[in-house]
């Protein structure tokens, strides 16, 4: 059973760089943003982990929201960094990312699991040397026709889906705001 009180460490996915800012892939760090938002917090360099991060309680828990600074196939140094540093297991760890698997817009939490092929989540299970971790899974959708995944990531959302793009943010956040303080059944219990 995951400990709901003591520090934990939520993690966006995304890759740094302004060519990168709109992506689908990036939906990680937007979700990271809206949460350091909601507590008026600005995310600094963290040295020792190579992310940026921001300290704060969140749900009245002490929460150290992340934003790697390293490429998404390179996310596990940044959070096996910030688990050491900060103590945290990795039951405690919220990793949110994209998911090709699901219909845009659609939010699910688990624990555990696959990667599905999400380089950023098969180098945080290397790093971290377990799969036992958090994931708040944003669908992305699948990409259209013969369009490579890969391809399909890296692309901005379409203009269709920027319209609800801060919407789903938002309640992805609520996502993340609901494991941290009920814990991961009874959120998806509400979630889902």
């Amino acid at each position: 059973m995951s400990d709901e009180t003591g520090t934990a460490v939520v993690v966006g996915l995304g890759n740094p760089g302004p060519q990168y800012e709109k992506t689908r892939h990036n939906i990680g760090f937007m979700v990271a943003d809206v949460l350091a938002g909601r507590v008026g917090g600005k995310f600094s360099a963290h040295k020792r982990s190579g992310a940026e991060i921001v300290q704060t309680r969140l749900v009245g828990r002490q929460v150290i929201l992340a934003k790697p600074r390293s490429y998404m196939n390179l996310s596990g140094g940044a959070v096996s960094g910030l688990a050491r540093f900060f103590s945290v297991k990795p039951e405690s760890i919220v990793v949110i990312h994209d998911e090709l698997d699901l219909d845009f817009g659609t939010i699910r939490l688990k624990q555990g699991g696959g990667e599905g092929g999400h380089n950023g989540l098969r180098s945080i299970s290397q790093s971290l040397g377990t799969k036992d971790y958090l994931r708040t899974r944003v669908g992305i959708g699948r990409p259209p026709g013969r369009q490579d995944p890969a391809d399909y990531v890296l692309k901005p959302f379409s203009s269709v889906e920027r319209k609800e793009l801060d919407l789903v943010c938002e309640e992805a956040a609520d996502a993340v705001e609901l494991v941290l303080q009920l814990g991961l059944e009874a959120a998806q219990n509400r979630l889902h």
